[in-house]
C-alpha cells in the first residue's frame, strides 16, 4: 500500500496512528455490514460490500487480499459468461431477474406493500 503524505503524518504521531485503525476498520466494517444486508435486495448490494472492502484495504492488508480475490473472481465470472452463448447469457439474466423479483415479492410481503405501489403492479399481496 503506497502511502500519502496525510497518511504519513499521522502515522507518525503514534497518538493518532491506532484511534485512526480503528476509525477506517469500524466505517469499512460498517459500509461491508450494510452491503451484506443488502445483497439479497434488489439495488448494489455487492458494490456496497466492495466499498467497504476498499475501504477496510486502506489500512488492512487481509482486507486487500480479500479485495483481491473477489476481484478475480468477478474477472473471472465475467469472462466466463462473454465466452457463453446468447442464450447461456440470457439464461442467467432471466434467473438473476427472477431471483430479484422473489425477493422483493418475500420481502414486501414480510414488511407490508407501502401505500405508494399501484394496485396494478404484479406483486404478491
Amino acid at each position: 500500500m503506497a502511502e500519502s503524505g496525510w497518511r504519513r503524518r499521522i502515522a507518525a504521531r503514534k497518538s493518532l496512528e491506532a484511534p485512526y485503525r480503528l476509525g477506517v476498520g469500524i466505517v469499512g466494517g460498517l459500509v461491508v455490514a450494510v452491503g451484506i444486508v443488502a445483497i439479497p435486495l434488489p439495488g448494489p448490494g455487492w458494490l456496497i460490500v466492495f466499498a467497504g472492502l476498499f475501504v477496510l484495504a486502506t489500512e488492512f492488508l487481509w482486507a486487500e487480499r480479500v479485495l483481491e480475490y473477489a476481484r478475480r473472481r468477478v474477472e473471472g465470472w465475467t469472462d466466463w459468461l462473454g465466452r457463453q452463448s446468447a442464450v447461456v447469457r440470457v439464461a442467467v439474466a432471466l434467473l438473476t431477474a427472477a431471483f430479484v423479483y422473489g425477493v422483493l415479492v418475500v420481502t414486501l410481503h414480510l414488511t407490508g406493500v407501502p401505500h405508494w405501489v399501484p394496485g396494478w403492479v404484479p406483486l404478491w399481496h
